[in-house]
């Protein structure tokens, strides 16, 4: 076997065709260190993006949280003192606005008289409600915002209802 021979052998095992002369590349041939040096730069042109927006979005969010503080403030201070009274002999179901404007704060089977001073947001309609007890009687509910007069009600009888209601400034209003 010559020497030809024995080169052609391994490559048709293989399923190579042989080449005859070198081959034609347009362009630089790229290394696979050249491919890496790329890609490094590639990942770190993105890390630093990504990087970048994380940070103005933690900048955007204390500028934003700030302000919120500030709103927040703003409306803790613009508030309105109320006070809500029962008057009457035997019990009572009230509901009334609580501190702070949070919904509705219940108390069951109180004795009256009885009398509660909170402070609800301005803007927000305070109101007390008055649910007489199977026995029944009399019993008159009174408002009052910054200690003036609102409205004032009365229930009798089993299982009577009444309720005052009212407004508190607005905002702008109680900043006047």
């Amino acid at each position: 076997m010559s020497t030809t021979e024995q080169l052609e052998e391994p490559a048709e095992r293989e399923g190579l065709e042989e080449v005859e002369g070198p081959e034609e590349v347009e362009g630089p041939e790229v290394s696979p260190v050249s491919r890496r040096r790329r890609g490094i730069a590639v990942g770190a042109v993105l890390l630093l993006v990504c990087g970048a927006f994380a940070t103005y979005r933690l900048v955007d969010s204390r500028d934003s949280s700030a302000a919120s503080a500030q709103d927040a403030s703003a409306r803790t201070v613009a508030a309105a003192e109320v006070t809500y009274e029962v008057l009457g002999e035997g019990t009572a179901d009230i509901s009334y606005r609580g501190s702070g404007g949070e919904g509705t704060a219940v108390v069951a089977n109180v004795a009256l008289p009885w009398k509660k001073t909170v402070s609800v947001p301005a803007g927000a309609a305070p109101i007390v409600q008055v649910t007489l007890g199977e026995k029944g009687g009399t019993a008159s509910c009174t408002l009052a915002v910054h200690g003036r007069h609102v409205q004032r009600a009365t229930a009798s009888g089993s299982f009577g209802r009444t309720a005052c209601g009212g407004g508190t400034p607005s905002a702008d209003e109680g900043a006047r």
